[in-house]
């Protein structure tokens, strides 16, 4: 589940079936990057100008042969104007799962850093059934000031004639990164492998580390790693772990890199830099350093202090180098040698004691709230909390749950970790929160029993968290039966940590075999003709991750229900910046209160709207004004494109036999897009190969289509799912009728009455006038009860 802050809903990955052709450019050019830094325009007589006239500007129509081309070309135009660019959402066909729209942002958008102001400038393209990708939106405009445009940032237009039809634009490309050969007079011991004991302290109480040059060995890449930490700290810099290498033959490493930490552009405070220091394991099994870059392009710390610990790289790199076997966390550096020492758990001691104050608070407002402590020989671990509103909202929306652990992607200071579900609105909704002591089976175990415990037993159909180990044991122990979905965030870092060295023709394979597979047996088929014919075979992460292909390949997931949350695309974090792995002691409890009010102030605004505004309605047909009276805005906006798009499908009888029946619906013009659909006249059952319902528990346009030609004007009541209707507190009614267990009927019915009765107190509680109200229709509601 990679988490990312972004939109306040989930968004939706079906397929856009908007008409590529009606943008506004009557005559599109099309755009083609050459391998040589050129970008080949080709331009249905169009007039090119020279360096000081017009230059390409981007339009809607204006066509590319890949996303990336289009992603470049907006980067030249972004260096022109004077901006940035970042790549924003992405959207995937609900058919096949590949991506069907991309959009480039300017990098001021959105809020999630202080250096973004909401820009809304951005242009989206989208692929066409040509297979070209054609840009169908735009903006233009900028909320903030531009930078000047300088000479050698610009795209240079070759001058011609005043009509051409073909013309060269220059592409500037980042310069690589130089290559040292150089060997500098650096301090070894007689074997030529470093010697950290032999270092010695400068003058100024620091080490005086000896320079690396290529050629310089090491005993293991820990050692590496160690030594160009603290040669970092004497010149003046930080160290990031970059990018490794695997043996094709059995995924071992055979080569790393060490970077300087402004290395890439991925976060502001990145400038490019291309010092780095590359080691290659040697048959003996020692390592050598075989490239090295020692000049950096940003001012150096000269009396920047030593680290007192490493980063949570470095933990994950020891980790990696002992096979994970080792649960360590890196402590002071005491003459270059690491001394490893137990994960510190600072929960007791810094945080329980403003918790607790906070806990107090919240149980004497609030007689839902709930908390639990982990405790070890008097010793507090994990803590575990949520209030009233969280404990009735799981009763609502706890079919499916994410567990955020986000913060571990970053050095953080408190592991905070959330439960979060979707509500009716498609909005993120909070269902717990915590702090983890360590990543153990024992403490996930815990964790997921209290949850379990404080939300009276509801047990989740579906659960999005991290494959690690401890989880996963952990989510088999406490929740058998329900369905771990691997977060996408960790596949795609394994991926790009896993495969960056394998070549580009096997990442396209890869792709298309895990997002364009219909079936099982053409993804086994075509699965393990990759591994043979790149001799992947003795790939350990490979063969883990097929053993695990149902917890992360789309083909297994899609029929299993997971409120549509997309698969393969990050999910928002519920809190977005305001707390994560980085919030101080003193500032936790103030941001936590305000991002959970923003979140229900959104909720509420929703709620408003679907009881009081009404949709507008486009074909007038029965079933979407059924749907209209039913749905929230939001379902409602999604089943209305679904019906709207069954227009353009034909329905084909292929098969029947007594009350079932089977169509072949296909859109109308394309012979990829068409999907089984099996009907059954006992009880007006459905299914769809698409598995639409299944995922998401909203009907599909092939379905819809069905439904037209056997002449069904209103939706079976077992395809309207409670969850997503505008009384979803209500939704008891229904429940009572759909086989939910005497628990759950039991725990909703309790949560129920008790934010029902918590509203009538805060209403009548504003005035006198209102009290006395209040208090008369509930003693006249208890008449009734007694």
């Amino acid at each position: 589940m990679e988490i990312d802050s972004g939109s306040s809903h989930f968004t939706d990955f079906r397929s856009s079936d908007t008409n590529p052709n009606s943008g506004g450019c009557m005559n599109p050019m099309v755009v083609n990057a050459f391998p040589v830094g050129i970008v080949h325009v080709i331009s249905s007589g169009g007039n090119v100008e020279g360096e000081g006239g017009l230059r390409m500007e981007p339009s809607v129509g204006l066509e590319f042969d890949s996303a990336d081309e289009a992603r470049e070309f907006y980067g030249l135009y972004a260096m022109r104007v004077g901006f940035k660019i970042r790549t924003g959402q992405l959207y995937r066909s609900r058919r096949d799962g590949s991506v069907s729209s991309r959009r480039f942002v300017c990098s001021k958008e959105g809020f999630q850093l202080n250096s973004r102001t909401g820009c809304p400038a951005f242009i989206r393209v989208q692929r066409r059934d040509s297979g070209k990708w054609a840009i169908d939106q735009i903006q233009k405009d900028h909320n903030h000031e531009l930078g000047l445009e300088g000479e050698s940032s610009s795209p240079v237009m070759q001058q011609g004639p005043p009509v051409v039809t073909k013309s060269l634009v220059e592409v500037l490309r980042r310069p690589k990164v130089k290559l040292l050969g150089q060997i500098d007079n650096g301090v070894l011991s007689p074997s030529g492998i470093i010697n950290f004991k032999k270092q010695k302290q400068g003058g100024d109480g620091r080490q005086s580390t000896a320079e690396p040059y290529t050629g310089l060995e090491f005993n293991t890449a820990n050692e590496a790693y160690e030594y160009y930490q603290v040669y970092a700290e004497s010149v003046g810099f930080r160290v990031r772990i970059g990018q490794l290498f695997r043996s094709k033959n059995d995924g071992s490493i055979t080569s790393r890199r060490f970077v300087c930490s402004k290395e890439g552009f991925q976060h502001p405070s990145r400038v490019g830099c291309g010092a780095f220091m590359r080691i290659k394991r040697k048959d003996s099994g020692s390592w050598m350093v075989d490239r090295l870059n020692k000049e950096h392009n940003h001012d150096l710390e000269v009396q920047m202090e030593c680290q007192k610990k490493f980063s949570t790289a470095s933990k994950k790199f020891i980790e990696e180098e002992t096979n994970g076997m080792v649960s360590m966390e890196l402590g002071e550096t005491n003459n270059s040698k690491i001394t490893k020492r137990s994960r510190e758990n600072k929960i007791g001691t810094d945080w329980y004691p403003k918790l607790l104050e906070y806990f107090q608070t919240k149980q004497a407002e609030d007689t839902g709230f709930f908390y639990s402590v982990e405790v070890d020989n008097g010793s507090c671990r994990s803590v575990f909390w949520a209030d009233g509103r969280s404990r009735y909202s799981c009763s609502q929306f706890g079919d499916v749950i994410i567990l955020d652990t986000s913060y571990r992607k970053s050095n953080y200071e408190v592991p905070f970790a959330t439960f979060v579900g979707v509500n009716h609105h498609k909005q993120p909704v909070l269902l717990g929160s915590a702090l983890i002591a360590n990543e153990s089976k024992e403490c996930f175990t815990w964790l997921f029993q209290t949850w379990f415990k404080a939300m009276s037993w509801c047990r989740p159909k579906s659960i999005i968290a991290d494959q690690d180990m401890a989880i996963q044991q952990a989510i088999t122990e406490v929740f058998p039966g329900t369905h771990h979905r691997f977060s996408s965030w960790q596949i795609r870092a394994k991926e790009r940590e896993n495969l960056r060295s394998m070549p580009i023709e096997f990442r396209y394979e890869y792709e298309k075999c895990i997002y364009e597979s219909q079936t099982t047996v053409e993804f086994n088929t075509t699965w393990n003709s990759l591994i043979n014919k790149y001799s992947l075979k003795g790939n350990a992460w490979l063969q883990h991750m097929y053993d695990k292909r149902e917890s992360w390949v789309p083909l297994y997931l899609r029929g299993k229900f997971f409120a549509g949350i997309p698969i393969g695309e990050s999910v928002e974090s519920f809190f977005g910046t305001q707390v994560n792995g980085q919030t101080p002691v003193r500032e936790f409890i103030p941001r936590y209160e305000q991002g959970l009010e923003q979140r229900r102030e959104e909720e509420r605004k929703e709620d408003f709207n679907s009881f009081n505004l009404q949709s507008f309605s486009q074909t007038k047909e029965a079933i979407e004004e059924q749907c209209k009276r039913l749905y929230t805005f939001t379902i409602f906006k999604i089943f209305q494109d679904e019906l709207l798009q069954s227009y353009s499908y034909i329905g084909i009888k292929t098969y029947e036999e007594g009350t079932i029946c089977r169509y072949l619906v296909r859109r109308s013009g394309s012979e990829n897009d068409k999907h089984a659909v099996t009907f059954s006249a006992v009880n007006l059952s459905v299914n769809c190969s698409c598995q639409m319902f299944e995922f998401e528990g909203i009907l599909c346009r092939h379905v819809l289509k069905v439904f037209k030609l056997l002449n069904i004007r209103e939706l079976p009541s077992q395809y309207i799912l409670p969850r997503w209707l505008r009384n979803a507190e209500y939704r008891i009614l229904c429940g009572a009728e759909s086989g939910v267990s005497s628990q759950e009927l039991k725990a909703f019915m309790v949560w129920s009455l008790r934010e029902t009765a918590c509203k009538y107190v805060e209403c009548g509680t504003t005035s006198v006038e209102k009290y006395k109200l209040a208090y008369e229709v509930m003693r006249e509601g208890g008449k009734k009860l007694y």
